[in-house]
């Protein structure tokens, strides 16, 4: 079923208004715009603090040079209200389409009221609660059986004697022909009253004053049968409009080529162009009928529909099942494609490998690619109607000796172990190209088509192989599946894209809990709550009660990722010197939990304790708990002075992005070798970039010590106090212990940089090599160098760029209700824990000590190194203040007293 994408506005409430009806006070209501649709609520009468909760649905459509994205709010004031007649302005908002959320993410947020001019006097606020929604669009119904039975006998008695139409009869017959027709349509016209129907009595008094000559016609004329439905009475227009004049009419009064809806649902036309689109729209009524305008809003646009003028009307067109497509908020952004001019190019020829057809085997065959001095083979064929392989190689020739010959063979592998020629036999046919006249292809050419090429030689007769040879380079569309030479084919080396799920910070109240003890003796009762999400477990402080209602007002903090699964469970434990004794448990779903962007206070609710050991529904009384998403706070997954990011949570509160910020990674320059393979030093390095919840990783380039990536990636800049994250690591890769490649070992960290995006020019490219420093148990020691070009694009005006450095780093929550230092540092272990959990389950997975290293979370370790360095920094600082203290005593004490200072 196809859906429909909505926008809901739901208006609750607004605060602290500005009187204006006189008498101070106000009657407000609102009026929103969005993709040129306009409704209103309700007007509160004389009340500066009104309360709607009204709910608003537009529909959502693509994006439009007409209509714009900005959802537009104002506030006025009800002139019907109050000695005023002026509708005063109250206030405006004016938000983007990019920071509504889906439902489910929705929360209150209150917006300040904005001027409508220079010179006007606004105040309040009004809350608003904002989310898309997915609509089904219901199926048109399937006529029924009996209905067209109905109709075919009703043309046959036509076809056989064609009445005469008569005015009475032709108004049931138009009713009856626009109800099928009104049950077919998609689109619910949303318009309360037209002008039709204002109009309506005028349209029936012109239809009764019929002519003398019509009227004896109509009388003389035999009654229709039943069956038949009755035709459409068509009145002849007067002499003095020009017009069109009305087609021949086919049996039973209808028109040959009559693409209104009404006669389209009856009968189907009886002349069609190939597109099944009328060419010769006709009218249902000729009269000089008022024209009637009904407004109807389907999709983004309003639809106008013209009805009774003499003009010909618009081509009906069949709805198009693509037609209740509407575009995702996500996709109206712009997709940002690098265009590698940051990073070097390296050419590569690409073969690939379709199928093949005739060949004389009856197994998987496989096919071997051979240039300079790269060999390789393709995974065994598929067997359907053809041998297929769907494969891409990627072979460098930046080498000086690469060669200009392809080899490609095809080879089976069944049964080579027999004798001399049955291994001769395995091969099935080859080819061979030259470099030389192999095409090149650049990124914006469509890619190139693979063609059939006869096999020669070897056991196959006319045997063909589908293949595509062409050189281009990394930006190629084929080079990230592609197998490469310089990863040596290993599945796990290809360049990634990470996304870092969406954390939230859940606030949970722990308050008070209530009839725990109903058949216990009054005695003091020490009462703690234990609360655990996944691995956090927190606890509160310990209650002493004496009737059974222990309290303790106290919060507990957690960090929860998107899509919240999880339950969040409450334990009851009563303290007790031989260890704590369950009293009850609460369980509670994530997806239940309501969600804030303020520090506004959210409702308490009760909830009954269960029994963990028994099964049965069991009261042991209850305990009063207030839980809530803090999406006002970013939660820190780095150091507050080395964060990438500093956005809260809630997609509502983020402002546009400043700018963009491109990163090429060219290569590194003199790794250390990190692994010894079969007596010889290697390093399989990869690059890891980080900035906000995007992460990057190159390819694995295998046994290299000046590895040549190449690669360039691209960030959406929100705020230029923000650093970038580069770090280099060796892979590891699966080692085989007794045949077994479970055992693994850790990628080795090789070092890391760091850049600062206010440190950078806008629209220069800054091209430099940073050397790799690695703190080992030996000292530090410099593992190499990396070579990367950054460039920074300023993408909004001078002065909104420059008041983006007069905000806070962070929001505003972080200011309203602080976190402390210590608890701020246990949320964020939290918080790089999930980051590392979520990322280690894709393919190829970024691992878990990658992700700690790039995250710092070992920074506040123990460590003999820093308590050394620390102690010789106090050293120096007061080694001076001991020299001034022994020059003094020196000076007191000396013999020349007061002539040693000279």
């Amino acid at each position: 079923m196809a859906t429909k994408q909505k926008l809901i506005v739901e208006v609750v409430d607004a605060r602290n208004l500005l009187p204006k009806d006189g008498h101070g006070s106000s009657s407000p209501y609102v009026v929103i715009d969005f993709y040129g649709q306009r409704k209103r609520t309700k007007s509160a009468i004389r009340d500066l603090n009104p309360t709607w909760n009204e709910t608003l649905e537009f529909n959502v459509g693509k994006p439009s040079n007409v209509f714009g994205d900005m959802l537009e709010l104002d506030v006025y004031h009800d002139k019907n209200y109050g000695p005023t007649r002026r509708i005063n302005h109250l206030g405006r908002i004016r938000l983007s389409s990019s920071q509504f959320v889906r439902k489910g993410e929705e929360a209150l947020i209150y917006y300040p009221l904005e001027k409508k001019y220079l010179f006007s006097w606004t105040q309040g606020e009004i809350g608003l609660r904002i989310y898309y929604q997915d609509e089904v669009t219901p199926p048109p119904p399937p006529q029924p059986a009996a209905a067209q039975e109905e109709e075919a006998k009703a043309d046959t008695n036509q076809e056989s004697s064609p009445p005469q139409p008569t005015a009475e009869a032709a108004a049931p017959a138009e009713s009856e022909a626009i109800q099928p027709a009104e049950a077919h349509k998609s689109v619910v016209e949303t318009g309360a009253t037209t002008e039709s129907n204002k109009e309506q009595p005028a349209e029936e008094a012109k239809s009764n004053e019929e002519p003398p000559a019509q009227a004896e016609a109509a009388a003389a004329a035999p009654p229709p049968s039943d069956n038949a439905p009755a035709p459409i009475q068509v009145d002849k227009p007067p002499e003095s409009d020009v017009g069109p004049s009305p087609p021949p009419q086919g049996p039973g009064g209808q028109n040959k080529e009559d693409p209104s809806p009404s006669s389209a649902a009856v009968n189907e036309p009886a002349q069609e162009d190939d597109d099944g689109i009328v060419l010769e729209p006709t009218f249902r009524k000729w009269g000089p009928a008022p024209p009637e305008i009904v407004a109807a809003s389907t999709g983004s646009f309003p639809e106008i529909k013209v009805s009774g003028i003499n003009a010909p009307q618009p081509i009906v067109r069949p709805v198009a099942p693509t037609s209740n497509y509407t575009l995702e908020p996500q996709e109206s952004i712009s997709i940002e494609r690098s265009a590698f001019d940051l990073v070097e190019k390296m050419h590569y020829l690409f073969v690939r490998v379709v199928k093949a057809r005739y060949l004389p085997t009856s197994g998987n065959p496989v096919v071997r690619i051979e240039v300079s001095n790269s060999r390789v083979q393709s995974k065994p064929a598929r067997k359907t109607l053809c041998f297929e392989w769907d494969q891409t190689f990627a072979f460098g020739r930046d080498a000086p000796d690469s060669s200009s010959i392809v080899e490609i063979s095809v080879w089976d592998p069944h049964d080579p172990k027999s004798s001399e020629m049955a291994a001769a036999a395995n091969f099935l046919g080859g080819i061979c190209f030259d470099v030389t006249e192999i095409p090149l292809r650049d990124p914006p050419d469509s890619p190139l088509a693979p063609q059939w090429y006869r096999l020669e030689g070897g056991g196959a007769y006319r045997s063909d192989l589908m293949l595509a040879t062409w050189v281009g380079t990394q930006a190629d569309d084929s080079f990230p599946d592609a197998w490469k030479t310089d990863t040596a084919g290993n599945i796990n080396s290809r360049a990634k894209v990470y996304l870092s799920p969406k954390l939230w910070y859940l606030r949970a109240t722990v308050l008070e809990a209530q009839d725990i003890f109903p058949l216990m003796p009054l005695k003091e009762t020490a009462v703690q709550v234990k609360a655990q999400l996944g691995f956090q477990v927190q606890k509160t402080k310990t209650s002493v009660s004496r009737n059974g209602t222990p309290s303790w007002n106290e919060d507990l903090l957690f960090v929860a990722a998107e899509p919240c699964s999880d339950q969040l469970i409450f334990t009851l434990e009563n303290r007790q010197p031989k260890g704590p004794v369950t009293i009850g448990m609460v369980r509670i779903a994530l997806s239940a939990i309501e969600r804030r962007v303020d520090d506004r206070k959210v409702a308490s609710r009760w909830f009954s304790l269960e029994d963990p050991r028994s099964e049965k529904a069991g009261y042991r009384g209850r305990v009063q708990l207030r839980l809530c998403f803090d999406g006002g706070y970013h939660v820190m997954d780095e150091a507050a002075h080395m964060s990438s990011d500093y956005r809260p949570t809630a997609r509502q509160l983020w402002k546009q992005p400043v700018g963009i910020f491109e990163l090429g990674i060219i290569g590194c320059k003199n790794l250390s070798p990190m692994k010894t393979v079969d007596g010889k030093g290697c390093t399989d390095a990869y690059c890891v970039a980080k900035y906000g919840p995007k992460w990057v990783r190159t390819r694995t380039v295998c046994d290299s010590l000046d590895p040549k990536w190449n690669e360039q990636y691209t960030w959406k800049v929100y705020d230029p106090c923000t650093v970038l994250t580069i770090g280099v690591f060796d892979s590891s890769g699966v080692y085989e212990i007794d045949g077994d490649k479970t055992a693994t070992r850790p990628d080795f960290r090789m070092g890391k940089v760091r850049v600062r995006l206010s440190t950078l020019e806008t629209g220069k490219v800054y091209r430099n090599r940073y050397p790799l420093i690695l703190l080992t148990n030996n000292g530090v020691k410099k593992m190499g160098e990396i070579e990367v070009a950054v460039k920074f694009v300023r993408a909004t005006p001078t002065l909104d760029f420059l008041h983006v450095y007069t905000q806070p780093l962070l929001p505003l929550m972080h200011h309203l209700k602080p976190l402390g230092v210590v608890q701020q540092e246990l949320l964020r272990n939290s918080a790089v824990k999930i980051i590392a959990t979520h990322l280690s389950r894709s393919e190829p997975s970024l691992r878990r000590e990658v992700v700690s290293y790039m995250l710092d979370v070992d920074t506040h370790a123990f460590s003999m190194r820093k308590i050394r360095a620390n102690w010789i920094r106090i050293i120096n600082v007061i080694a001076s203040v001991i020299d001034i203290v022994r020059w003094i005593d020196d000076t007191r004490v000396s013999v020349k007293g007061a002539i040693a200072p000279l």
